[in-house]
């Protein structure tokens, strides 16, 4: 067997290995692969029944891992049916987003997503944004009547 022929052999040998190192680890560990950016272990549920409590949440949620915390919405706000869901391993909360959303309680489908606050930020601002337009606006058409008053 010539030299070049033995270093082919010894490099498809070690892809080989390589390739069989990289499936086997895959299925040892199907749980540790890379995650999208947008995971995150804190759950946005929307579409809540208005009469659901904490303990009841708890128990949807806690089947698809250990729940760190939840945050029901204020019944008198417009947070009302909704809640924050905050696990203690992403991972925990990547199956439960796959397996919740859509998921039928008490005659309403959750829709549940990943918590982004940079999302909520921009909700924040726009409706800030709006305020003060609406002010402003008031503002100019008080100055406007005092000037036709004053004509």
């Amino acid at each position: 067997m010539s030299e070049g022929s033995r270093r082919s052999t010894n490099v498809s040998v070690r892809y080989r290995i390589q390739c069989y190192a990289q499936v086997f680890s895959a299925v040892l560990t199907p749980n540790k692969s890379r995650l999208p950016p947008e995971v995150n272990r804190i759950l946005y549920v929307r579409n809540l029944p208005f009469k659901i409590t904490p303990e009841e949440l708890y128990d949807i949620f806690g089947k698809y891992g250990a729940v760190f915390q939840i945050r029901l919405g204020e019944r008198g706000k417009d947070t009302k049916g909704t809640a924050f869901v905050v696990y203690e391993d992403i991972y925990d909360a990547k199956r439960a987003v796959d397996h919740l959303s859509g998921f039928n309680v008490g005659g309403r489908y959750l829709v549940v997503q990943y918590y982004q606050p940079a999302k909520f930020q921009k909700k924040a601002d726009a409706e800030s944004a709006k305020k003060e337009l609406e002010e402003l606006r008031r503002a100019v058409k008080a100055k406007k009547a005092a000037l036709q008053a004053n004509e």
